[in-house]
């Protein structure tokens, strides 16, 4: 961390104090990306860029005030901010919940440092191994990192420095035969070095599964669709988005206050706190603990400690995601889950990895459960209402289930329910919990773009079962 941006949110927040400001904290953050483009097994683009900046933001009467400065170039800019939205003290302000003025430094662990060079040699391999795969005629490898190193300070004691490098690659792959197109995709990685793509050469092995699909599609049929709700097997990567966009938005608290309704709607178990909202099989929680996981961090940008939250237990809603604000109204300890994509934005509750628990039997077990149903295999598209209620997501490729047995292959499938059918019906959690990454999760306006991971394992339930096709 530059020192001298360091010092200057250490500054920041003590000027505030002085000039009378209820509440402060500012955020100084040091970013470096780097990511290229690897399509049809050649180098297409490829770039590195460095950023640096610091966010302040300010408890007035009745509302936050907030401003951010990019490369800021002397004090004197974080001053004139902090002048331009300060208030003088009047009513009772914006409730928090009470803080603690912690001082840590975290430095999340990596065994091999993001290497431009390695990123362009492994993704030219990727795309040239899933170009020999038959039917395949476009390959796509997205290897990228982000190194950042942020300071927390508040008017309140806090002082928090947290270093971390996240890598990811995403591969897709297009087959095509007989008049007919079929694509997957998939992302590995987490928060580490490259050994989160490397290990057991994890993204080649995606990467050949990917181009296999894919090719293996272009044969396939589409399902036969159900008019009522037929039993359907998730497997993790599949349970991972259900989890991310029908049990993680809505336990978001500023989403169930509906103050933050943008890009990822409200919420449906508004006020149901402590009612039955699922099977006693559901079991749902957020962990920022998770090591390895894109949604790992030891403090969020409140300075909160994380621990694991649950949202849902034994199929009863249990609580939300909470910040320190929404804590004072809720009557509860916030949870760690106040971020910002970056010092240019506020802080808003987001999730860190939000997962579906596991349970005891083997995905085996669960599927020779089955007289007729299908195995969804795979996340690819959600559409979901405002309230997360009514949702259809598709999936990248499915099996028919027969008699306990997997039989065809099916594509252009896409899962119909809605949220407390759904939920009531699971009837068998897997013994494979995983986590995957989650890249792209988009919320508030201006929209924020942040990076978490979700999860569970296998599991089992009824839904209605439609094809694109």
């Amino acid at each position: 961390m530059n020192q001298d941006l360091q010092e200057m949110a250490d500054r920041a927040v003590r000027y505030a104090a002085d000039s009378g400001a209820r509440y402060c904290d500012a955020r100084a953050e040091e970013y470096e990306r780097g990511a290229v483009r690897i399509e049809d097994g050649q180098a297409d683009h490829a770039s590195i860029a460095r950023d640096m900046g610091i966010g302040v933001r300010l408890a007035g009467s009745g509302s936050w005030g907030f401003f951010s400065v990019t490369c800021p170039q002397s004090f004197e800019q974080v001053r004139c901010g902090i002048d331009g939205i300060l208030e003088k003290p009047s009513g009772p302000g914006i409730g928090l919940y009470p803080g603690t003025a912690v001082k840590a430094n975290v430095d999340y662990p990596v065994l091999k440092r993001p290497d431009m060079e390695e990123m362009v040699r492994i993704g030219v391999g990727c795309g040239k191994a899933m170009l020999d795969v038959p039917g395949v005629i476009k390959s796509t490898v997205v290897p990228q990192y982000s190194r950042c190193s942020k300071y927390f300070a508040s008017s309140e004691g806090a002082g928090i420095l947290q270093n971390f490098t996240d890598v990811t690659a995403h591969v897709a792959a297009t087959a095509h035969d007989s008049g007919l197109t079929q694509s997957v995709d998939a992302t590995e990685g987490g928060r580490g070095g490259m050994e989160m793509i490397t290990d057991r050469d994890r993204i080649y092995h995606t990467a050949q599964d990917t181009a296999q699909k894919a090719s293996q599609l272009t044969s396939a049929r589409p399902a036969a669709e159900s008019r009522a709700a037929t039993t359907v097997v998730m497997n993790p990567d599949f349970v991972a988005l259900l989890a991310h966009e029908i049990l993680g938005h809505p336990s978001e608290a500023d989403r169930v206050l509906g103050r933050e309704m943008a890009w990822a709607g409200g919420a449906w178990w508004k006020g149901m706190t402590g009612q039955r909202i699922g099977s006693e099989e559901l079991n749902v929680f957020d962990d920022p603990t998770i090591s390895r996981s894109l949604g790992w961090y030891r403090f969020d940008d409140e300075g909160v400690r994380t621990e694991r939250t649950p949202l849902v237990r034994d199929g009863v809603l249990t609580g939300h995601m909470q910040s320190r604000e929404t804590g004072s109204v809720f009557g509860t300890k916030p949870t760690g889950n106040m971020r910002a994509a970056d010092y240019r934005h506020m802080p808003l509750i987001r999730m860190a990895c939000t997962c579906i628990g596991g349970g005891t039997q083997s995905p085996e077990e669960i599927i020779k459960g089955v007289k007729s149903g299908y195995l969804i295999s795979n996340m690819k598209v959600p559409s979901i209402d405002m309230r997360r209620y009514n949702w259809s997501i598709s999936c990248q490729y499915a099996h028919r289930i027969e008699d306990g047995a997997i039989t065809d292959l099916c594509r252009d499938v896409i899962v119909v329910g809605n949220a407390p059918e759904f939920f009531q019906s699971i009837d068998a959690c897997g013994n494979d919990f995983a986590v995957r990454p989650i890249t792209n999760c988009g919320k508030g306006d201006p929209m924020q773009a942040m990076v978490m991971g979700n999860g569970g394992p296998t599991i089992r339930g009824t839904a209605t079962v439609r094809s694109a096709g």
